[in-house]
């Protein structure tokens, strides 16, 4: 449950800099995509958009790269990953052109409250209190899963003196590895050392090298390190805190009616399933797309 949890205030939002701005391309208002899965746009979902956003014709999507499949950089620094070609899919389900916004994760959401992006894509955790500040277009479900090196026996849920490595920001971080430790504190069990990383593939690294017994991070990411790490990594426990990731969009638009309607038809199109089965990270579909799950159950 990759949650980079933090939320600044909206008073901030001067002072924060986008770290770069990228334009792939990748949905267009013909249809198609550069990533290699067909995409026809959708006329009724597209009629659905705020009326400015269709007159420029370009769909502003701000993400933070770091946290692979999900959304990282290609060796030229541009934005790539699953959530990535899904909302590259979702532009040209709109007739769009996706233009990508590289900021630092925490900088998203108040900069789509300001109206400098249309959308957030970097696997926001949809929760209520996020949800009181920008709304959510749920498109997939992840857990928290943990990682050991190949041979190493750990347990998330018997962790008291261990040290676990996570991404900064995370969920992870903030929440998940403070309450196990505060827990086995409490039941005078030593506390869990946490290592933190400014990138997943840092605290990935940490567990190889021996420097953590483990790292926790959100399911898809685990899942995609151990595959990626030559049988260095195996998974430690079962996938737990199963929680919606959302595209946030600013409060009260419309255009989280038109992006639910545009991916929904990429579910039933079987567009969507392609782009997760070309990333193996199927068993977090969806078969039905909703807008702010964590309040409406």
């Amino acid at each position: 449950m990759r949650v980079r949890y933090a939320v600044p205030a909206v008073a901030a939002l001067a002072a924060l800099l986008l770290t770069g701005c990228v334009n792939n391309s990748a949905g267009s208002p013909d249809g198609s995509t550069t990533t290699g899965t067909a995409v026809a746009k959708d006329e009724k979902a597209a009629a659905l958009l705020p009326k400015e956003i269709t007159a420029a014709g370009t769909l502003i999507i701000g993400t933070s790269p770091n946290y692979s499949p999900n959304e990282f950089k290609d060796d030229s620094g541009n934005p790539i990953g699953w959530g990535i070609e899904l909302t590259d899919a979702l532009a040209a389900k709109l007739g769009l052109t996706a233009e990508y916004k590289v900021a630092n994760f925490d900088t998203i959401i108040p900069n789509i409250i300001g109206g400098k992006m249309h959308i957030g894509e970097s696997s926001f955790t949809d929760n209520v209190k996020r949800e009181e500040q920008v709304d959510f277009v749920n498109y997939y479900t992840a857990g928290i899963q943990w990682a050991s090196t190949k041979g190493k026996s750990v347990d998330p849920e018997n962790a008291c003196g261990l040290t676990v490595a996570v991404q900064a920001t995370t969920y992870e971080d903030t929440d998940e590895i403070p309450a196990k430790s505060d827990a086995c504190v409490a039941a005078g069990k030593p506390p869990i050392t946490k290592l933190k990383f400014d990138t997943q593939d840092a605290a990935t690294n940490a567990a190889i090298l021996g420097q953590a017994d483990a790292f926790s991070a959100d399911s898809p990411v685990t899942l995609y390190a151990i595959s990626r790490t030559g049988g260095k990594l195996q998974t430690a426990g079962k996938t737990f805190d199963v929680s919606p990731y959302g595209l946030a969009i600013a409060k009260g638009s419309p255009l989280a009616q038109a992006v639910q309607a545009a991916l929904q038809s990429m579910v039933d199109d079987g567009s969507y399933a392609a782009i997760l089965d070309k990333w193996g990270v199927t068993d977090g579909g969806l078969d039905t797309i909703t807008i702010n799950a964590a309040a409406n159950g």
